[in-house]
């Protein structure tokens, strides 16, 4: 099998005691590719150094919505450049976040609109962080034409995932998955076409259920690849393929 985990942040310094041994144990599963999305911009360079010791690590650039107190327009401008210098595969992980009560809403929004409109600049697809915001998330992408993307840890209803795939966009699923309580998503799982679906950890988050309450980590996306292969009746190398093709397509990747 080959194996991409879609969105993983290995730069973390949950990471840095043992990051050589989970990329090796990850290898030895069939996870040989892993996509890092930026977070904040003082990351951003530590992020693209670790790409570069490793093939089979991409990079993609942006600014999380829950840290916009942290950004600054200078960091957009920084953004354009490192695009142009260093051809990340996205940019991300960039949206909106509802779901804390707490933060600027409407610099997320404005935030948001100034990273798309970067994406759509350099023809590059996008990595996004929605929640209890979808429907405000898609006015806007109606509005602006990008080169599709992900929608990390999807989490909205059928009928707004409709939308998102009719916009170019994949639907990211990982350790909630996992777990049986998660009935609604495991069954948006189920419903959704195979091709709009890619796996991803979120590592060091979101634990699958065999380890929670522990560090998250890529190699666990086999449990995420052994929940989807048995919420939708097929074998796992079947799911591995077409997940895999799904991320290849999107990001343009050379698969291994």
């Amino acid at each position: 099998m080959n194996l991409i985990d879609s969105h993983c942040h290995l730069d973390f310094p949950a990471f840095d005691h043992d990051r050589s041994d989970v990329l090796q144990r990850c290898r030895a599963l069939g996870i040989r590719q892993i996509i890092i999305p930026g977070t904040t911009a003082n990351r951003w360079r530590g992020i693209l150094q670790l790409c570069r010791t490793d093939s089979g690590l991409y990079p993609a650039l942006g600014l999380h919505p829950l840290f916009t107190s942290q950004h600054t327009d200078h960091h957009l401008a920084q953004l354009r450049t490192l695009i142009a210098k260093e051809c990340p595969v996205a940019i991300g992980e960039i949206g909106l976040d509802r779901y804390r009560k707490t933060g600027d809403y409407s610099a997320q929004q404005a935030l948001f609109k100034q990273q798309l409109q970067i994406a759509r600049d350099a023809e590059l697809p996008v990595i996004l962080h929605i929640r209890k915001a979808h429907d405000q998330a898609l006015q806007l992408l109606k509005k602006i034409a990008i080169s599709g993307g992900i929608v990390h840890a999807f989490n909205g209803s059928y009928q707004q995932a409709e939308q998102y795939l009719k916009l170019g966009f994949k639907l990211g699923f990982g350790g909630t998955l996992t777990y049986e309580r998660s009935t609604k998503l495991r069954a948006l799982a189920q419903a959704l076409p195979l091709e709009s679906i890619v796996l991803e950890t979120d590592a060091p988050d979101m634990a699958v259920a065999a380890h929670q309450g522990e560090r998250n980590s890529p190699e666990y996306l086999i449990d995420c690849l052994e929940a989807l292969s048995k919420i939708r009746g097929k074998c796992p190398e079947q799911i591995a393929d077409q997940t895999t093709r799904n991320v290849e397509g999107l990001f343009n990747l050379v698969g291994e």
